[in-house]
């Protein structure tokens, strides 16, 4: 059994949507639970969103990259975990994440190593994609790892596109076996 919270900010939705993705391979996991904690326009977190972020086995981190890092709701929550840090209530779990923007780049590495940065603070164990990406000639836009991230997934929306439009599909099946991945892991870890 595991258990794995998403804690994400999204500011236009795109990375909801791809929290969604995370969240579903994380809860499709045989004798796995996940779930989803967003964090608000004002960087909060729900009433008794600290408690479950201690319950979980698993944390994954998701913040839209803006101007080449996190989204300033995700820091302020970031800066906001120094209480848990205090008594090492995150140390030993598992640890992942993701993130979106509007450009193929965009700068999003930048956004994972920040959340690789908190949760090494946290004295987490964090796990990788996993994943080999497409990158030869045969690959298409809509591969899983498509855009050839190790350290987190990543996916790109549109800036003139909805939710419903972008992410693109590719990369909401990285999120998903990202999220299993995940899951996997927090099994494992727990034995």
């Amino acid at each position: 059994m595991s258990h794995t919270v998403v804690v994400y900010h999204s500011g236009y939705g795109h990375t909801r949507k791809q929290a969604e993705a995370v969240h579903q391979g994380a809860a499709g996991v045989a004798g796995a639970t996940a779930e989803l904690l967003e964090i608000s326009a004002e960087g909060e977190l729900p009433a008794g969103g600290w408690q479950k972020l201690e319950a979980a086995d698993a944390i994954v981190f998701g913040a839209p990259t803006y101007m080449g890092g996190a989204s300033w709701q995700f820091k302020r929550f970031a800066d906001a975990s120094s209480k848990p840090w205090f008594g090492a209530k995150w140390k030993n779990k598992v640890a992942a994440g993701f993130t979106n923007s509007g450009s193929m780049n965009g700068d999003k590495l930048s956004t994972l190593h920040y959340q690789f940065t908190l949760a090494m603070q946290h004295g987490m164990i964090w796990v990788g994609t996993g994943m080999v990406p497409a990158n030869t000639k045969a690959a298409t836009r809509n591969d899983v790892n498509w855009l050839g991230s190790f350290a987190g997934a990543m996916a790109q929306s549109p800036v003139d596109s909805s939710p419903e439009e972008g992410p693109l599909s590719g990369d909401l099946e990285t999120a998903r076996l990202f999220g299993a991945r995940v899951a996997e892991t927090a099994a494992r870890w727990n034995r």
